[in-house]
């Protein structure tokens, strides 16, 4: 029985009032210091910590000597560490923060501990000199993430009616996109080191998150209301039965494979140009400029698809579609590897996931078992958005160390400078990209609950 005092509005409530101008603001704004902290470290100064520390630095590839794929399969290595890291976070913060009876709401005491263990993380991963010291500062600032992520975007759930979703999570991905653009442009353009890259990303993700927290309301969850606590409960946090929940399975399904290969073609990215093209010397500013492009393109597909799906009331078509761009996008660039088409596949990309990101959320929350469990689904939903993230560069670095091998033997370990086997290693890695996103969209055929 809830206890929900008279006169407020209960925490389970399906919300049917639109979320204004102001709270989408805040909320697009958090989102973009989200993303600036966390995919500016996966696109640009991880892997360039990570190869530095190895005594490869990327600017300077094709003047030495070594193992150019060493960098690849260790930056793959820490990244799927940390996905370990989030598989556990994300259900179990979700499971708390649907329990947590805080005047100030259940989601942001959440918010803020994520935003300041993950600003904290970042701050001190700059400063590390050795592998071990990286993976475990990554990990921690990916399980700041995590805390951060699952319960704002609960918030989505409790706050947004249905008939709205579809434009407010295109503010969950437009920012994405802006995110990694300005991040890698802060970096590259003022010639920041690692840990001032690192310092910078953390301050403007504390800066731009807490406006969010100090302007909006979250509803209060009564202790009366509050599910009992136990280790039955916290284990169930990390599974919902797809037998039983049908359209649930299907779209965790779909959305991991779709950003699995989204991971493939993109968090490699780095590596590709130094590697793959040969472009060590203007990797960076070459991956600013393929940014751009993407990032264009993603921020109109993301608001335009979203507001489309909204108004026809249809969400599953535009999966597909998406799907089908990111691996033309990935064929692309298995094909023809030049820098030139290279862009050509970034706007194609940026088209295809920025209208998968914004659809796909609103889908996500269509398809929730219970109102009472909000976070803790949406904790397992958001699972298959971030560990792709983390398990994609060790997936890929293998599949890119297989086929160079198979393609030239032994002598893909003959030296750094002549980046033996490396065009075929990442033309494997983008045919995979696009084969595993396709079956990312036929996997929401089969859901029944939402058009």
């Amino acid at each position: 029985m809830t206890t929900t005092p008279k006169g407020t509005v209960s925490p389970f409530a399906e919300p049917t009032r639109k979320v204004g101008g102001a709270w989408i603001s805040l909320f697009a704004l958090a989102w973009l210091g989200i993303w600036m902290a966390q995919l500016t470290p996966i696109q640009l100064l991880l892997p360039k910590q990570v190869a530095s520390v190895l005594g490869l630095p990327i600017e300077v590839a094709d003047q030495l000597s070594g193992n150019w794929f060493d960098p690849v399969l260790a930056f793959g290595i820490i990244s799927s560490i940390a996905g370990f890291c989030a598989i556990v976070a994300y259900p179990l913060v979700g499971t708390l923060s649907d329990r947590t009876t805080s005047r100030f709401g259940r989601r942001k005491p959440w918010i803020l501990a994520g935003a300041l263990v993950f600003a904290a993380s970042l701050f001190v991963l700059g400063l590390q000199t050795t592998i071990v010291g990286v993976g475990i500062f990554w990990s921690l600032s990916l399980i700041g993430f995590c805390m951060l992520t699952s319960t704002l975007t609960a918030m989505i759930s409790d706050q947004v009616p249905v008939n709205q979703r579809g434009f407010v999570s295109g503010w969950v991905s437009a920012p994405q996109a802006a995110g990694t653009i300005l991040g890698i442009l802060l970096v590259t353009e003022l010639s920041l080191a690692i840990f001032v890259g690192y310092a910078v990303a953390s301050v403007l993700m504390l800066v731009l998150v807490i406006p969010f927290l100090l302007v909006t309301k979250d509803a209060p969850l009564p202790v009366g209301d509050r599910p009992a606590l136990t280790a039955s409960a916290l284990l169930s946090g990390f599974w919902v039965s797809p037998r039983k929940y049908p359209d649930f399975g299907w779209t965790l399904l779909s959305r991991i494979l779709v950003n699995v290969g989204n991971a493939l073609g993109t968090t490699l990215l780095l590596y590709f140009i130094a590697f793959g093209l040969g472009r060590g010397a203007t990797a960076e500013d070459d991956l600013l400029i393929l940014s751009v492009v993407y990032m264009a393109f993603f921020i109109i597909s993301a608001l335009v698809v979203g507001k489309i799906s909204d108004r026809i009331g249809k969400r599953k078509m535009f999966v597909y579609l998406s799907a089908y761009l990111q691996g033309l996008a990935a064929l692309i660039l298995a094909f023809v590897p030049d820098y030139s088409i290279a862009i050509i596949a970034a706007a194609i990309l940026g088209l295809g996931y920025g209208s998968f990101m914004a659809v796909d959320q609103a889908l996500a929350t269509q398809v929730l078992p219970d109102a009472h469990s909000r976070g803790k689904d949406l904790g397992i939903m958001n699972i298959a958005t971030a560990v792709p993230q983390a398990f994609g560069p060790l997936l890929g670095a293998l599949v890119v160390v297989a086929a160079a091998t198979v393609a030239v033997g032994d002598t893909v370990t003959d030296g750094l400078g002549t980046f033996a086997g490396a065009t075929e290693g990442f033309g494997a890695l983008f045919i995979a990209s696009a084969l595993i996103a396709v079956l990312g969209g036929l996997a929401v055929i089969p859901i029944k609950r939402v058009k």
